[in-house]
């Protein structure tokens, strides 16, 4: 069973007539339209959050360990 959570949210006038009136339309509750609204905010923060994290990443991965890359550790090195 899944755990619900009870809010009490205070709207604009104008806001809660357009809630109200997307629920008609849609023959949908007030809630579940909050909740995909929601939902869908949510989803793009994260694909932003993780646009943001893989950025702050790139380029870490080139092999730089030290200011020397592998390639010319290795066209350096004695045979």
């Amino acid at each position: 069973m899944e755990l619900t959570v009870r809010k009490n949210f205070v709207f604009d006038k104008n806001i809660a007539m357009y809630l109200e009136e997307i629920a008609k339309d849609t023959k949908q509750s007030m809630t579940s339209l909050v909740q995909e609204m929601i939902e869908e905010r949510y989803k793009e923060i994260k694909v932003k959050k993780r646009i943001k994290a893989f950025k702050s990443i790139d380029g870490s991965a080139t092999g730089l360990l030290t200011d020397f890359s592998i390639q010319s550790i290795k066209a350096n090195r004695e045979l």
